[in-house]
């Protein structure tokens, strides 16, 4: 039985927001579950495995090694694993995503022109730190949400951050106003790694927000991290363009590789076994 302890070791030692089982378990309503240097969850029917080694994440052989380990769990249904290069056990067959985590880090310089972004809407805007996500929060992302065609797990990640912010201890959220009290902006960071805080989430309202307001959140969060005395800030996946340029304005660079592969183990041998039997009567 791995004991709660364990798990806390992989927050405390948290490169990608992913090793934070708070949070995982909170959007996902999986159970952590520890693989060799790895951590996984699993559900019904199906298992995410995060292969970032605890003691170093580009261990490739580690990985491998956490992979092996999860293909002989009794009942494996659908196996996800995500983690900085593809796995050896992986079908040729299965298609990959690949992307980047995106690094900062802290204290952060910003350029004289972000400054000055920065200065103009923090007089527009007055920002607040707290530990939950009320109304207004919640209508903002269901906005962002109405206005764009996403994935249904984003949806869901996204309806269930209030689960998040409420089940993490190092979650916070900074929120940006506007002088009558409305809300422009809000982003919220994980922190509680010891040395790598997360930008998690970020909104805007197009109609209250002026320019700069998503930066002055992520100053928020960068602020509060630095007087936590951590000293890198994941700035999440790359993503697409626009968000990448929004990171690398801060100056974040990329720092792990990102490979996303999902099979189902036992479907994939019960066809092949099929194709060998064809194979053998053709013969």
């Amino acid at each position: 039985m791995i004991g709660p302890d364990r798990f806390a070791r992989f927050t405390a030692e948290a490169a990608v927001p992913e090793q934070v089982p708070d949070y995982v378990c909170a959007v996902a309503g999986s159970k952590p579950r520890l693989f060799e240097s790895c951590v996984g969850y699993v559900s019904e029917e199906s298992t995410v495995l995060v292969g970032y080694p605890l003691h170093d994440p580009r261990d490739e052989g580690a990985m491998a090694d956490a992979v092996e380990q999860a293909l002989k769990t009794p009942g494996l249904g659908r196996l996800t694993v995500i983690g900085p290069a593809r796995p050896p056990q992986a079908p040729a067959s299965v298609l990959e995503r690949r992307d980047e985590y995106f690094a900062l880090t802290l204290p952060p310089s910003p350029s004289p022109k972000l400054r000055n972004l920065l200065r103009r809407a923090g007089r527009e805007l007055t920002l607040d730190r707290g530990r939950a996500l009320l109304d207004d929060h919640m209508a903002l992302a269901q906005r962002y949400l109405d206005g764009r065609t996403l994935e249904a797990g984003t949806r869901h990640i996204f309806r269930q951050m209030g689960n998040y912010v409420e089940a993490s201890a190092g979650a916070l959220v900074v929120s940006a106003r506007r002088s009558d009290g409305k809300l422009a902006a809000f982003a919220i960071g994980e922190f509680g790694s010891l040395s790598t805080a997360f930008f998690m989430f970020c909104f805007r309202d197009p109609a209250l927000a002026p320019p700069g307001s998503a930066d002055l959140t992520l100053s928020g969060l960068l602020e509060e991290a630095h007087e936590r005395g951590q000293t890198r800030m994941n700035l999440g996946l790359g993503i697409s363009d626009s968000i990448r340029f929004f990171k690398c304005k801060w100056g974040g660079t990329p720092f792990l590789p990102y490979v996303e592969v999902s099979w189902e183990p036992g479907s994939l041998g019960v066809f092949s076994k099929v194709r060998g039997m064809l194979r053998r009567k053709r013969s």
